[in-house]
């Protein structure tokens, strides 16, 4: 076996027939994650700043689908979701694939801005707590960078209001 010292060398181990061998791969350093600004973190006795939160202009649709050829992956806001059991897909409501095997329409959507740092805790917490107060169910997605809220169109509206109300800034 033998040792590597270089900062950027992945070690790959891997078996052909009866020998097994290390096979060193030069990389680019995995980039880190930026922090937060410190104005979206801290407040006085550790409580969080209400974060600004963003509508995203289009019309949702969840999905479950019977596999993701007819669906183009790079397109913006095209959520995916496989498990033991299904397919999931969330997307804007003009994309929903011919292979739908069910679909719920009529959803819209609102991200939490920037980049969350994931030592953040309560955020989610929060806004759910708020909306359920008052009635108004979710769906959500989170991703590397953010968490995106879902809720049903006839209920954004509401939403925006008693989330402005208690604090938010919504756009």
């Amino acid at each position: 076996m033998r040792e590597v010292k270089a900062k950027n060398v992945l070690l790959l181990w891997y078996i052909m027939s009866d020998k097994s061998e290390f096979m060193e791969i030069k990389t680019d350093p995995i980039p880190m994650r930026p922090r937060p600004e410190p104005s979206m973190l801290e407040t006085n006795k550790n409580k969080l700043v209400k974060m600004d939160l963003r509508i995203i202009p289009t019309e949702f649709s969840v999905c479950k689908v019977s596999d993701y050829s007819q669906i183009d992956i790079t397109e913006p806001f095209v959520f995916t979701g496989s498990t033991d059991e299904e397919k999931s897909l969330v997307c804007p409501t003009t994309l929903v694939p011919r292979n739908a095997t069910e679909r719920e329409d009529g959803w819209r959507a609102f991200r939490v801005e920037g980049i969350l740092d994931f030592s953040l805790i309560g955020i989610l917490s929060e806004i759910s707590s708020i909306l359920a107060e008052n009635s108004i169910g979710i769906f959500v997605i989170s991703t590397f960078n953010t968490d995106y809220i879902l809720t049903k169109s006839e209920k954004i509206d509401r939403a925006i209001e008693v989330l402005k109300t208690a604090g938010y800034s919504v756009k």
